[in-house]
């Protein structure tokens, strides 16, 4: 009787009425219907059946609630990409406006449709877009005059800089932003594949992030070279061996590439002698993040 009675009283000083009651109920069946006891349990009965029944909302949302709450961390998780989508949605929108982006990304669209349906070709070219239109605006940051995006089928996208950047610093900026919006696109991408578990939208995200990979390579014009302009050569050399450390855990080979070139470009005449630490730091988040979506099994 006294366990009962004191397993019925923490249950309830814990909110779980229900199990209070439950527990009242089977001390009540161990006393006399006539004793004092047994009419002063009735009554913690009768008070519990009334504060149960005033809050049955309460208890039917916290059980929602309750369910929802892997979504909500899911959620919180992909904030990053869910902030991008908020904050840069009228650039983007922006950049379709131009007929020659939208005409040849119409023209790329068919091309990978042909090959790989339509729903990986529209995420496929969406990406793509996101990639460029960080470049579009970093250039416009800097107030330096560019082409619209011009999507070419089978190769990706470009951008023609009609005037060079003003130092090395803002190159390298303008060179990572689109990585950074390409990482944007992929991390969106794959909240959806979490949320959904639909292939399609997994696929996406480890393309897109393989191709941000693939231009983070430093030679001839992809970003990553752009990027170098602003990097000493002590940072080039951390930024080699840090692409072997992500390929050892992700086993993307695309990576090994990248270390390839970053510890041949330590020897190249065009490095700094005083290097960038955001432009390190930026590039170094980017080949983590990207070496880890690239690698996931989905």
């Amino acid at each position: 009787m006294q366990r009962l009675s004191g397993q019925a009283k923490i249950a309830a000083q814990s909110g779980n009425l229900p199990a209070a009651r439950d527990l009242w109920r089977k001390a009540l069946a161990l006393l006399p219907a006539d004793s004092v006891q047994h009419q002063a349990i009735q009554g913690h009965i009768a008070d519990l059946d009334a504060q149960i029944a005033a809050t049955p909302h309460k208890n039917e949302w916290a059980k929602r609630l309750g369910k929802a709450s892997p979504l909500a961390a899911l959620l919180w998780k992909f904030k990053v990409a869910a902030l991008f989508i908020l904050t840069k949605g009228k650039l983007l929108l922006l950049g379709l406006t131009k007929f020659s982006t939208f005409a040849s990304m119409l023209v790329s669209f068919g091309f990978y449709w042909t090959r790989w349906g339509w729903k990986f070709a529209a995420g496929f070219v969406l990406s793509i877009f996101v990639h460029e239109m960080g470049h579009v605006s970093a250039l416009r940051r800097f107030g330096i005059a560019a082409t619209a995006p011009m999507f070419i089928p089978g190769f990706g996208a470009l951008i023609m800089q009609k005037e060079a950047a003003k130092t090395p610093e803002q190159d390298a900026v303008v060179g990572l932003a689109g990585p950074l919006w390409g990482t944007g696109a992929a991390l969106t991408a794959l909240a959806i594949w979490a949320l959904t578990r639909v292939a399609v939208w997994g696929a996406i995200a480890r393309t897109g992030a393989w191709i941000n990979l693939f231009n983070l390579t430093p030679i001839w014009f992809l970003d990553g070279s752009h990027a170098f302009r602003a990097l000493a050569r002590r940072d080039r050399g951390i930024i080699a061996i840090a692409a072997l450390a992500v390929w050892a855990v992700t086993r993307v080979d695309m990576l090994l590439l990248v270390a390839a070139l970053a510890a041949f470009r330590i020897f190249s005449k065009d490095s700094p002698e005083r290097s960038s630490s955001a432009i390190l730091m930026q590039f170094l988040a980017l080949l983590a993040v990207l070496g880890v979506v690239a690698g996931l099994p989905l």
